[in-house]
């Protein structure tokens, strides 16, 4: 059973900074892509966010310069700083990635975390 517990959401004024984690557990073989995504009320679901196993990165233009994605891999955890945060960007986020199971290492699925609420407001 694989497993994305996310943390770190929570309630902050406009231009302050919090920091989104997100571990991956369970028995896992290999993983490929992480990424964050964010979910407004009444909105779609938008990418915000994603690091390639190789180690790229590619982000939402309007994140862009304000959020920083990272990656441990030894902790198969991806991290999401947050600065200079809008009340725009107030949304649930929700990790994901492709992960390949100990049991089927030959293909990546794609995983979802449960979602942090993160509230920009004054």
């Amino acid at each position: 059973q694989v497993q994305l517990v996310e943390s770190g959401g929570g309630l902050v004024q406009p231009g302050g900074s919090l920091r989104l984690s997100c571990a991956a557990s369970g028995s896992i073989f290999s993983i490929g892509f992480m990424g964050w995504y964010r979910q407004a009320p009444g909105n779609q679901r938008e990418s915000v966010a994603g690091f390639t196993s190789g180690g790229m990165t590619n982000y939402a233009d309007s994140v862009k310069g304000r959020f920083t994605i990272s990656r441990d891999n030894a902790k198969n955890t991806v991290y999401l700083q947050m600065n200079s945060l809008k009340p725009e960007d107030t949304a649930v986020y929700y990790c994901y990635a492709n992960i390949a199971g100990l049991h089927t290492p030959e293909v990546k699925y794609p995983y979802w975390g449960q979602g942090t609420q993160v509230t920009v407001s004054s």
